[in-house]
């Protein structure tokens, strides 16, 4: 199922990028501070993109982590907006798009179009993404964390350009859900978490993922 959720995700991911909204706000501000419309589509998509790279990637031979794990060690998680880390992610999200939206949404559709064919029957195999530290995830880790990234940066280009955010599969949003509570724990603890979901009276005033 995550195989058949990531694929529909970026296909929803694709479908606002095709949005003429995007495009027309290509150079203006975005809803993420520092981030441009075009980085951020650029950012988005790259999730995508990232998958399919990593697929052609040799199996790494650095140690394979689960996913709380892999967030423990994430650089960019608990760091500034002015972070060398998050410099870079903004930066990369510009190179991506640089060649305009047009451009853009044929690499992406071209992804998309090469992962459907090999996605499904891919073995559950290590990967990582060359900006990581030295370790790699199980290959249906990945595509959670991926389908996080699309399902949060769609809202954020949704509301960027005026349109509203492309619906995901309740099963994707269900595995992204799941993801995001348990960082949400991660930094606030389970009984902060908890009484911001079951108690208005007593619930902190931020519970963010990260």
């Amino acid at each position: 199922m995550i195989r058949q959720d990531f694929l529909a995700s970026a296909r929803a991911a694709a479908d606002l990028l095709r949005a003429p909204e995007v495009a027309a706000a290509w150079t203006a501000p975005s809803a993420l501070p520092e981030f441009s419309v075009r980085g951020l589509s650029g950012h988005l998509a790259f999730q995508i993109l990232a998958v399919r790279q990593a697929l052609a990637d040799p199996i790494p031979e650095e140690e394979t982590v689960d996913l709380s794990a892999h967030y423990d060690r994430a650089g960019w998680i608990d760091a500034s907006l002015d972070d060398p880390v998050n410099v870079r992610i903004r930066d990369g999200g510009e190179q991506v798009a640089a060649d305009g939206a047009g451009a853009l949404l044929e690499t992406l559709d071209a992804a998309i179009e090469d992962l459907a064919k090999t996605l499904p029957e891919a073995p559950n195999r290590p990967v990582r993404l060359p900006f990581w530290g030295p370790w790699s995830v199980a290959l249906d880790d990945l595509l959670v964390t991926r389908m996080m990234e699309v399902a949060v940066h769609n809202d954020d280009l949704a509301v960027s350009v005026g349109v509203p955010a492309p619906p995901l599969p309740g099963s994707a949003m269900e595995a992204v859900l799941d993801l995001l509570t348990r960082l949400a724990v991660r930094r606030h603890g389970a009984t902060e978490v908890m009484r911001a979901l079951t108690r208005a009276e007593r619930a902190p005033a931020n519970i963010t993922a990260f």
